[in-house]
């Protein structure tokens, strides 16, 4: 899933600001309501602009840098999206917030003191990981005495842009940049794959001695820039012993639809594919990686959890293992709320009891719903939502070129026959157990899952239905739960060290032995 970073940050905010009321204000007409007028500061473009205009409102008392949506309380930030075409720089344009907006109309909020700010999503990438290079966004604006149903028009200008993220190759990580003649094929267009290698401390002493590989997928909103936040760390830890000395591939698995999971698509193209076949040969080529299964090593967390358990499934000759951590959902009976396997489908918001699903908890507190989900990301855009990019990856094109949506963003209906797609080819369970002779023995020893029992969006329930099943099917896979743990505190205590360490062990058989053998005496 995704928000990780935003909703770790949110947590200061919550308790602070849970007495945030809605009440609504009638007799607000359109002609009355509070409008909003946008323009952008000439000095950062002499070119019309086009992209995805989201403006924000937020009674917080702290002052603010930057408005983001709350995810510990997504009630507390007004937001509002449109699309803009051909915005020139001083020349402004007026907006009404209403025409689309969460988690109420602007209106409808009661007077008080208010925060603003406008900010113009160009490369329309909000809706995946926030804020990014490029965007441009204006001060926040304080109002002491807002009355969002009145007929005023607030002026905010874009004066700002948020710089590039660039980064440089070091002695212990390099960018690799890879055209694939798949994607490419399927694009019409050239498609590079990317990664950040991190190489081990003894790399450079020696020219002949390869290591295992452990190729990583991040979670929803990552890339694979990872590599050089998470690089440095990992390499102290192994010069210090800690952890086994390995070459780390941080796969970059985002694209414009999302989180493309590294499954191949109707919408998204060959990507599974393209990895195995193109873009691992090409990096053993460049780098002294194992080439051999027992060699390949797979990790990932949230998206990242499901991308590398999917590769594992079908690619088992590929790749000796996957420990992967609180994977999107793995058994659509449970698809974080509701049975994507029931017929006539379920509705996508609520059980047969009528009761919401809940999808964002924390600490016991449910905090969002998943029709509350849902409409914010309408709000921020289309392009890479989490639900669109499920949607990218799981469902079939439709006429309109577009990924088929799985439910009416309005109503929570969901499409019979989308659903009966998505069961058919991506539901990880349904997928083993319809192809388990074959795939059972090529997965011995291979699979190992971790999850908290109170993960943040509920993965550990699709989680313990794959347990059953693999259990029923005689599989020696290791799934483990790690008793009140959540999303975003899962690897606390030593977990990834551990891993690595298990992970050695597989491409390495001689120290498994010799471990074993200090053990046993």
């Amino acid at each position: 899933m995704r928000r990780q970073k935003r909703f770790i940050q949110s947590i200061i905010f919550a308790l602070l600001i849970s007495a945030f009321a809605l009440a609504h204000v009638s007799g607000a007409t359109a002609a009355e309501r509070i409008r909003f007028k946008i323009d952008v500061a000439p000095a950062l473009s002499s070119e019309p602009l086009s992209g995805r205009l989201l403006i924000f409102m937020t009674n917080q008392t702290k002052t603010l840098e930057m408005i983001e949506p709350d995810f510990l309380n997504p009630r507390s930030v007004f937001a509002a999206g449109i699309e803009l075409h051909n915005l020139v720089p001083g020349k402004p344009v007026e907006v009404d917030p209403d025409a689309l907006s969460f988690p109420a109309p602007f209106s409808s909020a009661p007077v008080g003191g208010y925060q603003l700010m406008a900010l113009l999503d160009l490369n329309h990438s909000y809706t995946y990981n926030g804020t990014g290079p490029g965007d441009l966004y204006s001060e926040v604006k304080r109002l002491p005495n807002l009355n969002p149903s009145s007929a005023q028009t607030i002026e905010l200008t874009l004066t700002k842009r948020v710089p590039d993220e660039t980064v440089s190759n070091t002695d212990s990580v390099k960018l690799v940049s890879f055209e694939s003649p798949s994607l490419t094929k399927f694009w019409g267009r050239s498609i590079k794959m990317e990664a950040g290698i991190v190489l081990p401390p003894s790399y450079r002493k020696s020219a002949t001695e390869h290591y295992p590989t452990v190729y990583v997928v991040h979670g929803y909103e990552g890339n694979h820039l990872e590599a050089w936040k998470q690089g440095p760390e990992l390499v102290k830890k192994m010069a210090a012993g800690t952890m086994p000395e390995m070459i780390y591939v941080y796969l970059n698995a985002s694209f414009p639809l999302g989180h493309h999971v590294f499954a191949d698509s109707v919408n998204n193209g060959p990507w599974g594919h393209a990895l195995t076949t193109e873009f691992i040969p090409y990096l053993e080529k460049q780098f002294r990686m194992d080439s051999k299964p027992s060699g390949r090593l797979l990790t990932g967390h949230s998206s990242g959890g499901w991308s590398t358990l999917w590769l594992q499934v079908n690619y088992p000759e590929v790749f000796g293992g996957t420990w992967s951590t609180s994977p999107d959902p793995v058994d659509f009976h449970k698809f974080t709320g509701p049975d994507l396997t029931k017929t006539p489908p379920q509705n996508f918001y609520w059980g047969d009891d009528k009761k919401p699903y809940n999808l964002i908890r924390f600490h016991g507190r449910e905090i969002m719903t998943l029709e509350e989900y849902a409409h914010l990301e309408r709000v921020e855009g289309y392009y890479g939502g989490q639900m669109a990019s499920f949607e990218a990856v799981f469902s079939p094109r439709g006429a309109d070129g577009q990924p088929m949506p799985i439910f009416d963003c309005d109503t929570g209906r969901i499409d019979p026959m989308v659903q009966k797609y998505w069961e058919d080819h991506y539901d990880i369970t349904r997928l083993l157990q319809r192809n388990w002779s074959t795939l059972g023995p090529k997965l011995r020893g291979r699979l190992h899952i971790i999850v908290g029992t109170a993960d943040t969006f509920h993965l550990e329930e699709a989680v313990y239905l794959l347990r059953d099943a693999l259990k029923a099917l005689g599989s020696d896979a290791k799934i483990e739960f790690i008793e009140g743990r959540d999303h975003f505190d899962l690897y606390e205590g030593g977990l990834a060290e551990r891993i690595a360490r298990e992970m050695y062990a597989v491409a390495r058989p001689s120290v498994r032995e010799a471990m074993q053998r200090a053990l046993a005496q």
